[in-house]
C-alpha cells in the first residue's frame, strides 16, 4: 500500500472553494486517511481564505522557489482539517486577492500562469523541504497540472522522486490553463517537453496537457465524462491525447460529503427533517420564501431551484429563457450563483419581472446554499456537460427532485423517471424545448401524484454516493501505480 499521499489542488473547503473542487477536496483527502492512508493537501493561501475556526500556523519561512527569478521564495502555512494536514503556499503578490482565477467584470488575471506554475513549483519544494518521499503525488485541474510533468523529469535525476507516483484528475476538460509559449522558457521543465506529445498545444503552452501526457494515471470524476472527453465534442481539443493515453484513464464517481450535506443535522437549516419525516422540509420551503420575499402562495407550488455558475456550460440561459413560460405554470424559481455579467443581469431583471415569484440571489454563501436545496421541490441542471456535478447528489438527499440533463456524472447518477426506480428527470439535449417539456412533466407529476412524489423523493433520500467507494478506486491506481515503479 502507498505510504503517504499529496493531493494538490487550488481550492480545498472549507478553506477556499469556488465550485466542486473545493467540496471534493475538503472530503476526499479525510476519506483516503479514513482508509489508512496517511494524506495531506497542498494548496494556495489566498486572500480571501477561510480561516476562522482552524489555528493556522507559519511552518516554512523563505522556501526557496525560484520562478520567475531565483531569489523568489514562498511562505507555507499549516493547518488541519479532520485529522489531515493542510499546506498552504503563501506569496502575497500571487494569491492575495479578492477572487481566485479572475475579476467577475474585467475576466482571468493577467498572470494566472506564473501564479500557478510558481504554485506548483513552490509545492515541489515544500514535498522535498519536508524530508520523505512521498509515495504518490495527486494533481487536480490544470493550476496543478505542472506537477506530474515535473515529477516525471525529476525521477532520473533526483533521487528523492525516484519512487514516487503521479495521478492526474480532470475536473473539467474545458479550463486547460492554456498560455504563451514564452510562459514556457522559465517555467523549469526541460526543453524536450516542448513538442506536440509534451506541453506544447498549437503553440501554446498548455497546463492541464502536461498533467495528462506526464502523469502516471489520469482520472476524470465519473465514467460517463471519461467516455465523454474521448471525443472530438466533448474533448475540447484534448480528445487526441487522451486517446493516446486511453488506457490509463480511469473515470472514478465523485462522492458526497454527508457529514456537510445532510438534512438531518444541517446547522443552516431553519428545520431538519429525514426520509422518515419530511415535514421539516415543507418548513424550511416556508421559511426561505419568508427570507427571499417570495410570495407565500407558493408553499403549495413547487418550487424551483437553481444552484451554480452563471455561466453557458451549467445552462443559465436555458433556465432563463423557460422563466416566462414558469410562470404560467404557476409555480416559484429560485437562483443563486455568480458568473458572466449578463446572465446576472437577465436573470436580476426577470426577478423584477416577477416580484414575488422569482428570486436571485448573486453570488455565493454556503449556509443559503443549503437552505435552497432543502428549500426547493425540483432541482435544475441542464448543464450542456457535467463532469460529475455535486449538486444533484445534494439535491437528492435533501429531497429535491432534479431535472438534469443526459450529461457525464448526472446520467451516472439520476434514475430517470419513469422507472420504478426513478429518482429524477432527465431530458436528452441541452436546448429551451426540452428543458421546458421536462419541467413540464416534473412539475405535473409533483403536482398530481403526490403519493408517487413522497416514493421519488425518499427513494433519492436513500441513494448513497459515498467517498469510500471512490477511495478504493483510486486506491487501486495508487498500488498498480507503485507496482511499475
Amino acid at each position: 500500500m502507498p505510504q503517504r499521499v499529496f493531493f494538490v489542488t487550488s481550492e480545498v473547503y472549507p478553506f477556499s472553494k469556488s465550485g466542486g473542487l473545493g467540496d471534493v477536496m475538503g472530503a476526499l483527502p479525510e476519506a483516503m486517511q479514513k482508509t489508512g492512508l496517511p494524506s495531506a493537501v497542498v494548496s494556495p493561501f489566498y486572500g480571501r481564505i477561510s480561516t476562522g475556526n482552524f489555528r493556522v500556523r507559519l511552518a516554512v519561512s523563505g522556501l526557496p522557489v525560484g520562478y520567475p527569478w531565483a531569489p523568489i521564495t514562498a511562505d507555507v502555512y499549516e493547518a488541519e482539517y479532520h485529522g489531515v494536514p493542510l499546506y498552504f503556499i503563501d506569496r502575497g503578490e500571487y494569491f492575495d486577492r479578492r477572487y481566485y482565477y479572475n475579476n467577475p467584470v474585467k475576466g482571468d488575471y493577467f498572470d494566472n500562469a506564473e501564479r500557478f506554475i510558481f504554485f506548483c513549483r513552490a509545492a515541489v519544494a515544500l514535498m522535498e523541504h519536508l524530508g520523505t518521499p512521498p509515495s504518490i503525488v495527486h494533481a487536480h485541474d490544470w493550476q496543478a497540472a505542472l506537477l506530474p510533468a515535473y515529477i516525471h523529469f525529476l525521477r532520473p535525476e533526483n533521487p528523492f522522486w525516484t519512487n514516487t507516483g503521479t495521478v492526474f484528475t480532470i475536473h473539467n476538460v474545458a479550463f486547460q490553463g492554456r498560455f504563451s509559449s514564452r510562459l514556457f522558457t522559465s517555467c523549469g521543465l526541460p526543453p524536450e517537453a516542448w513538442n506536440v506529445d509534451g506541453v506544447e498545444f498549437y503553440g501554446d503552452f498548455n497546463l492541464l496537457k502536461g498533467g495528462i501526457v506526464y502523469a502516471d494515471a489520469v482520472t476524470t470524476v465519473s465514467p460517463s465524462y471519461a467516455r465523454e472527453i474521448l471525443t472530438e465534442r466533448y474533448g475540447c481539443g484534448l480528445d487526441g491525447t487522451l486517446r493516446q493515453r486511453e488506457l490509463h484513464l480511469y473515470g472514478i464517481l465523485n462522492g458526497a460529503d454527508y457529514s456537510v450535506w445532510n438534512p438531518e443535522d444541517d446547522p443552516y437549516l431553519p428545520c431538519r427533517y429525514s426520509v422518515k419525516d419530511l415535514s421539516g422540509k415543507q418548513k424550511c420551503k416556508e421559511h426561505l420564501i419568508s427570507e427571499l420575499g417570495l410570495d407565500p402562495a407558493l408553499k403549495d407550488r413547487p418550487l424551483l431551484g437553481f444552484i451554480g455558475r452563471m455561466r453557458g456550460q451549467k445552462g443559465i440561459d436555458l433556465v432563463n429563457a423557460v422563466i416566462p413560460d414558469l410562470m404560467r405554470m404557476d409555480v416559484g424559481v429560485v437562483a443563486l450563483g455568480e458568473g458572466k455579467p449578463e446572465y446576472e443581469a437577465e436573470i436580476s431583471e426577470l426577478m423584477e419581472q416577477y416580484r414575488g415569484r422569482v428570486a436571485a440571489v448573486i453570488g455565493y454563501t454556503e449556509d443559503l446554499a443549503h437552505r435552497m436545496q432543502a428549500a426547493s421541490d425540483i432541482f435544475l441542471m441542464p448543464s450542456r456537460y457535467e463532469p460529475c456535478g455535486l449538486t444533484q447528489m445534494y439535491a437528492l438527499r435533501y429531497g429535491t427532485l432534479p431535472v438534469a440533463t443526459a450529461a457525464g456524472g448526472l446520467r451516472d447518477t439520476i434514475n430517470p423517471w419513469p422507472g420504478e426506480d426513478a429518482t429524477g428527470f432527465i431530458f436528452t439535449k441541452s436546448e429551451t424545448r426540452e428543458l421546458l417539456e421536462t419541467i413540464r412533466q416534473a412539475v405535473a407529476f409533483w403536482t398530481d401524484n403526490p403519493a408517487g412524489r413522497q416514493k421519488m423523493v425518499r427513494r433519492g433520500m436513500r441513494r448513497e454516493f459515498t467517498w469510500d467507494r471512490a477511495c478504493r478506486e483510486y486506491m487501486d491506481i495508487y498500488r498498480t501505480i507503485r507496482l511499475r515503479l
